[in-house]
């Protein structure tokens, strides 16, 4: 094929161009070989290479929650796309917008089995909310403009939209390409009827909490959460695991419901819970004794699904109950007092609270210094934390690398612990390469904390010689400065409080591409 003959890997990009998908995150194969060739032909569409399927899907996660718009990803046939299933995963509890491209077998090719021939399908329905195989090259553009529109919510689902494209597809000639319109996804507003029903419910004094999600979590939404808790006695709480919260900077302080169950049912006990842009509140996991539903649902009302406006919906619900714009006062940013010594979860949490510059991005991933971290940042200056919403470890660090390519004037932090690093700690290279100032916070205790947690709670020693090997990570020890090293990162070792202001500092003043700071927990 003449090599700037257009194909349809060509119609493909700019279909996905012309409606604004820009960026590819890519671990491509043989399958899709035409269309990284057509990426030499298509101006306005940036590829970004992944050493893992994980890395790439985790970073399309972190661009479609800051930008609002899906990028692409391009997986090589059924095996490279499990490869990236579970932080699709994740990106579908985060309804995140998502262009999933997967490279297939030529049309003919398939019926023979080839080794790397699979069900793609059955792969990608679960983590999908659209999914189609391209059929014909007369459907290459609208194809591709379908799957935008669905991973943009055209149906009222967003997420991940999932695009098979037969090689054969992908190379054949096309004279002329094909012309058809990219549609605007409308935006989803609320339901009046649901604000009405809300404002009976807290203006009868009965005691109740706002359960808050997606766009509730917006500085907006914030505010006028605080306004209606303030006036009606009524509290706040953020799903555990937020896709995206604003944070600091004078906005209340409303903490994440927690993430055991028992304080999670004391949090919610005998009160209505409202969900402002949340889904019911569950268990985890299904714990002895312990009811799954951590609220009956005769006792949940909801002012707004996820995917609705539910700022507007509480802006709404604060005028319907007569509160005016009167703002309550939030959380002034200011310092935290830390001790000289050892490094402690909850001195690392006050550190980084206090380092955060201004529109600050911070991916968190691990209990041991998430949790410390997120209740002192109500201090911090305005910023957005974006958590694991699905649960799939190994998010951190590639949501990290896809919000610094979608936000390149904010400063991006990965809050990270050691062993969930290790899952897709190949995002360090593609970071290096894309010379991301991405700063790197590995949390090394050299052990699976949540796991000796659990083993706690279940009654069973974390001594035991299996329990131990199963939970510790600390023989041999990860040695995180020849592993950094050896994917071009520079980095820093802190086992101090001092130790660790100054690395941050040092990091903040690197601005050429990522660091990493080990931070030794005893």
């Amino acid at each position: 094929m003449d090599f700037q003959q257009q194909n349809g890997a060509c119609v493909v990009l700019k279909a996905a161009r012309a409606a604004g998908v820009n960026v590819c995150f890519a671990n491509p194969g043989t399958t899709e070989m035409p269309f990284v060739g057509a990426l030499d032909m298509v101006d306005g569409v940036r590829p970004i290479l992944g050493l893992f399927e994980g890395v790439c899907t985790g970073a399309a996660d972190g661009y479609g929650r800051m930008a609002g718009k899906p990028a692409m990803t391009l997986l090589h046939l059924g095996p490279g796309h499990a490869n990236g299933i579970a932080n699709l995963h994740n990106a579908r509890r985060a309804r995140t917008p998502i262009l999933n491209i997967i490279g297939d077998h030529t049309r003919a090719h398939v019926k023979y089995d080839a080794p790397l021939t699979s069900d793609i399908e059955s792969l990608a329905r679960p983590v999908s909310v659209w999914y189609r195989s391209v059929a014909d090259q007369s459907d290459l553009a609208r194809d591709t403009l379908d799957a935008i529109a669905a991973a943009m919510g055209s149906d009222g689902t967003r997420g991940v939209a999932t695009l098979v494209l037969p090689v054969d597809l992908q190379a054949v000639s096309v004279d002329a390409l094909q012309q058809v319109e990219a549609s605007e996804t409308p935006a989803k507003g609320f339901q009046p009827t649901r604000v009405s029903e809300v404002a009976a419910l807290l203006q009868s004094g009965t005691p109740a909490v706002i359960l808050m999600g997606d766009r509730a979590l917006s500085a907006r939404g914030q505010e006028a959460a605080a306004r209606i808790a303030a006036a009606t006695g009524a509290r706040c709480y953020s799903e555990t695991f937020p896709a995206r919260t604003e944070r600091g900077g004078g906005l209340p302080d409303i903490d994440r419901l927690p993430y055991f169950p028992e304080p999670a049912l004391s949090a919610l006990d005998a009160r209505k819970v409202v969900l402002a842009g949340a889904l019911a509140p569950i268990t985890y996991f299904g714990y002895e004794g312990i009811p799954s539903e951590l609220a009956a649902p005769g006792d949940m009302v909801t002012l707004a699904t996820p995917g609705e406006a539910a700022d507007e919906a509480l802006e709404s619900l604060a005028l319907e109950l007569d509160l005016g714009h009167h703002p309550v006062a939030g959380v002034a940013a200011q310092r935290w007092e830390v001790a000289d010594g050892d490094l402690t979860p909850q001195a690392v949490g006050r550190i980084l609270s206090n380092a955060l510059p201004a529109n600050a991005i911070v991916s968190v991933e691990g209990g041991t210094c998430g949790y410390p971290f997120v209740t002192a940042s109500a201090r911090a200056a305005r910023h957005t934390i974006l958590t694991n919403t699905g649960g799939a470890i190994g998010q951190g660090l590639p949501v990290a690398l896809g919000a610094a390519v979608a936000c390149p004037e904010r400063r991006v932090f990965a809050l990270q612990s050691d062993g969930s690093a290790q899952y897709t700690i190949q995002s360090l290279w593609t970071m290096a390469r894309e010379r991301l100032p991405i700063v790197m916070l590995i949390t090394s205790n050299k052990r699976y904390g949540i796991l000796q947690t659990e083993l706690n709670r279940s009654g069973l020693p974390t001594d035991a010689p299996n329990s131990k090997r199963l939970t510790l990570l600390d023989d041999p020890a990860i040695d995180w400065q020849a592993l950094s090293k050896g994917y071009g990162v520079p980095s820093q070792r802190a086992a101090t409080t001092q130790a660790l202001v100054l690395a941050i500092e040092k990091a903040l003043a690197h601005t050429d591409g990522p660091c990493l700071i080990e931070m030794c927990l005893p």
